[in-house]
């Protein structure tokens, strides 16, 4: 077990090795064991995380307010807009000033080109643990409780596993690129045989795409790339189904709409899933496109971890929040 991870950020997906990612895994599950028996664990009593929201929320700002006060400490919700941000608190200034005020700083900031490198120069400035809340290149705390959820539902050993990472189609807004990219690179260093699938204007960046065929080498696992949906699907073990926008082919929202509205025919329905393995998993981060990314009989289905999924955001926030904020 690793146990330097006081004061850590957490922005990157590979800001922690596999085995630190180990530990937080192997806290995680204590405290959701504590959770369940009613046990007392205010590992953080008196410690108070400012949480910093450029963009709306539910799990995340859910998951993050009940985790600290189950830890024994406290959560300050912040919007942006409620701040003097927009009329000049520069990012250094946040960093110096809430890491005087709070004991951890988590921020979320998808603006495309815009978020990581808030965190970053927050993250600079700041002598507080950072954590990513989810910005425009990762979204680490959603994969820490996707793989929680996947050694929950497949076990420890998960090597020959197929897992898709797919795009499908949304009908409302464009969404970021960071689950997907968090996705491949946290994956394969456990196991899986990652196959990504999308059509061609949703590529990932060229940059995490070179990590993550660079961590299935280290760990001698597959990474595949296909621009087919029910190809991709046959035979996997674990259905990671969800949009995301053509963000490296446009970044304007009205040409993205409509290279999105292409692929109506990228959803999860009961036909493609039925090409998975029969004991196969399906999982999504939530919100989802009801009908038109997924299917009500999908994500309501046998083969749905959905709200298991949610749930563990809370268990494995806890576990990164004790590590590097006590």
């Amino acid at each position: 077990m690793k146990t330097d991870l006081r004061c850590r950020d957490l922005i990157s997906d590979l800001d922690f090795s596999k085995e630190e990612v180990e530990t937080i895994l192997d806290v995680a599950f204590d405290l959701k064991r504590k959770r369940a028996l009613g046990e007392p664990h205010p590992y953080l009593r008196d410690k108070v995380l400012a949480m910093l929201f450029f963009f709306s929320s539910t799990r995340t700002r859910g998951s993050f307010e009940a985790g600290m006060a189950q830890l024994g400490g406290h959560a300050a919700f912040i919007e942006s807009r409620t701040t003097q941000i927009s009329h000049g608190d520069t990012e250094k200034e946040m960093g110096e000033i809430f890491g005087r005020y709070f004991d951890g700083i988590a921020i979320r900031h998808v603006d495309w080109g815009i978020g990581n490198r808030y965190l970053n120069l927050v993250a600079e400035a700041s002598r507080v643990p950072v954590l990513n809340m989810q910005c425009d290149f990762y979204h680490p705390h959603q994969c820490l409780a996707d793989l929680m959820t996947i050694i929950e539902k497949k076990g420890r050993d998960l090597r020959g596993r197929r897992m898709v990472v797919s795009w499908a189609y949304a009908s409302s807004y464009l969404k970021p690129i960071s689950v997907p990219q968090s996705l491949i690179l946290q994956m394969p260093r456990f196991g899986l045989d990652i196959v990504l699938t999308h059509p061609d204007e949703f590529k990932l960046m060229p940059e995490i795409m070179d990590q993550a065929r660079e961590q299935a080498r280290k760990y001698s696992t597959g990474f595949e790339v296909m621009d087919d949906m029910e190809a991709a699907f046959k035979d996997a073990d674990i259905v990671y189904a969800k949009s995301w926008g053509p963000l490296l082919t446009t970044a304007d929202p009205e040409k993205g709409k409509r290279i999105q509205d292409q692929y109506t025919d990228w959803i999860t329905d009961e036909r493609k899933i039925a090409l998975a393995k029969q004991d196969a998993i399906y999982m999504h981060p939530l919100p989802a496109d009801r009908n038109i990314e997924v299917t009500d009989g999908v994500i309501d289905g046998p083969h749905s971890v959905v709200f298991d999924e949610a749930e563990n955001r809370m268990h494995v926030q806890k576990a990164v929040m004790a590590l590097t904020m006590s």
